[in-house]
């Protein structure tokens, strides 16, 4: 919000409400948005901890600003990312072009866990293997943005991103009166609207599109049967799909219905195990023979993790360059990866200065935060990184960007991320804004709400 002692254009228009927020206003209003989560059940689940796993997310109430032509600039940026992504996997499960020209060395892609030799060969409808790509933005400057990780499975926390909107709409309804805010109601529409855009080869007339969730255990429950009342489409678990002939059907009280487009919220390994793990009580027997013979289609593809990798992440620029003939609009972090030689030494001798992450990690867990952690905690993950140099990166700790937020003394900065969720289908889209998480422990550079980060209202400016 300040820029050297001023109030940032984007924030000018918030100066006067916050000076007109006593301090027991806030706590009333905060207490009040609490309540709403907790009435409208917005939680997350924390298991392995002791105590109720269902917890309420942090909600700050001061939003996270974009003017309309920032945003415009990372729109761009998120859509060429995404077209560049979905290339690469179409790639590398057919000739693998990319690996042929030595761009992408082959044992990051055909040696990763997440490349699943199962659809080697297959196209999924409209060239789409990731249908939401949840693209990790930081700033780290008035013009700079760096990705931080990509997401092309199944990104969470787009609920968040609604319900955050609605309730700082109910809260200062005088706050959207007075600006002029980009609406970001339009994403469960635009999220039916992509999925069946890729309905498979097979489909008759309009598709039916069901959400397949692990069910209520798992921690993004709550957001699996939110989009799906939104979209207007059944919530299934697999014990309510199952494979006759070339298709899949739903249980349903009037007898089977035939499906055609899975938003599938469960794990790659978990979809069929006829085809992955046999003791998975969470797929459907026989899905992955009638996703190949072009009977229904799943959202995200399997197979779509590979391009999620954080080893493979690095070389994310150099597949726009490849595939779409462009330069990057939006730069990665400068990263090591422990598994080359001269890229150890330097993370070895840098551990203090340096944030390392397992390549598969995520949530938070399985990285070290150099500058914040004690001399026996880096020693302790100085073995890690030795015992299994591949399994980590490493980037510098970067200067990020605040915004301001709500504490118990009044207004405070606190880091921040975005990830803004792009849906790609028989188009490329999303709707201005994002997810805005925010670190609510003073100095903290994780936001994570595993890790005790909080969320955000953000706000993109209209011209």
């Amino acid at each position: 919000m300040y820029e050297k002692g001023r109030v940032r254009p984007p924030y000018r228009q918030l100066e006067d409400w916050t000076r007109a927020m006593p301090a027991e206003l806030r706590e009333m209003k905060q207490a009040e948005a609490e309540a709403l989560f907790r009435r409208i059940g917005i939680t997350f689940a924390v298991y392995g901890e002791g105590g109720d796993p269902d917890r309420l997310i942090p909600f700050d109430m001061f939003p996270r600003v974009f003017t309309a032509r920032e945003w415009a600039r990372l729109e761009k940026g998120i859509k060429q990312r995404a077209r560049a992504l979905n290339a690469f996997l179409v790639d590398v499960y057919g000739r693998g072009e990319i690996v042929r020209a030595g761009r992408v060395p082959g044992r990051l892609v055909y040696r990763n866990a997440a490349y699943e030799k199962a659809v080697v060969g297959f196209v999924p409808p409209k060239g789409v293997y990731s249908h939401v790509v949840g693209i990790d933005l930081v700033r780290t400057g008035p013009d700079e943005f760096f990705v931080l990780e990509d997401n092309c499975r199944t990104p969470s926390g787009v609920s968040y991103m609604l319900e955050n909107r609605e309730i700082m709409m109910r809260m200062f309804p005088e706050l959207f009166r007075e600006n002029r805010i980009e609406p970001v109601d339009s994403y469960p529409e635009k999220l039916r609207r992509t999925l069946a855009s890729v309905a498979p080869t097979k489909c008759a007339g309009d598709p039916t599109v069901v959400l397949l969730t692990p069910g209520h255990f798992n921690s993004a429950y709550y957001e699996h049967s939110f989009l799906a009342d939104l979209m207007g489409v059944e919530l299934v678990e697999g014990a309510d799909l199952f494979v006759e002939g070339e298709f899949v059907y739903m249980r349903t009280t009037e007898g089977p219905k035939r499906v055609d487009v899975i938003y599938r919220r469960i794990d790659d390994a978990f979809i069929d195990p006829l085809c992955f793990r046999p003791d998975s009580m969470l797929g459907v027997p026989g899905l992955m023979d009638v996703y190949r013979s072009g009977g229904v289609s799943i959202c995200s593809a399997p197979g779509a993790g590979v391009a999620d990798d954080k080893a493979v992440y690095t070389y994310v620029p150099e597949m726009i360059r490849f595939y779409l003939g462009e330069e990057p609009l939006l730069n990665n972090v400068p990263t090591w990866q422990c598994g080359r030689e001269d890229d150890l030494k330097h993370v070895l001798s840098n551990l203090p200065e340096l944030v390392v992450k397992e390549v598969h990690g995520s949530g938070g867990y399985g990285m070290l935060v150099g500058p914040k952690c004690t001399t026996e905690e880096i020693e302790a993950f100085r073995a890690r990184i030795e015992a299994d140099p591949g399994n980590y990166i490493a980037q510098p700790t970067l200067a990020l960007s605040t915004s301001p937020t709500f504490v118990n003394e009044g207004i405070a900065p606190r880091h921040v991320d975005l990830r803004p969720y792009c849906l790609v289908g028989e188009r490329i889209e999303l709707v201005p804004g994002g997810l805005t998480r925010v670190a609510l422990t003073e100095g903290s550079l994780v936001v994570n709400s595993s890790q005790g980060g909080g969320v955000k209202d953000t706000w993109v400016l209209a011209e």
